[in-house]
């Protein structure tokens, strides 16, 4: 991976792996302003399984690595919580 890939077009996640002593909760701040910043069209599962294969094969261990794999684990279609929908009528 590269500075500029289309899946990190602000180069986030490519920084995280070159900070020295990083820790998982700086890793999950990142990794929230990476996913805020890809355009609304994007896939984000795909860019994330993309960018995974690029960065763990030297990276096992680092906390972006668990981060970004959590991230794929967890990642569901956005549901709608709230609103007047949910509130009792009388």
């Amino acid at each position: 991976m590269r500075k500029g890939d289309p899946n990190d077009p602000k180069g986030l996640i490519f920084e995280s792996y070159r900070i020295e002593g990083i820790t998982q909760a700086e890793c999950r701040s990142i990794f929230l302003d990476w996913a805020l910043s890809l355009p609304a069209e994007a896939d984000t599962k795909a860019a994330l399984r993309a960018l995974l294969d690029s960065m763990t094969a030297e990276n096992q261990d680092h906390p972006m690595t668990q981060v970004m794999q959590e991230g794929l684990i967890d990642m569901a279609t956005p549901r709608r919580r709230g609103g007047w929908r949910t509130r009792p009528r009388s």
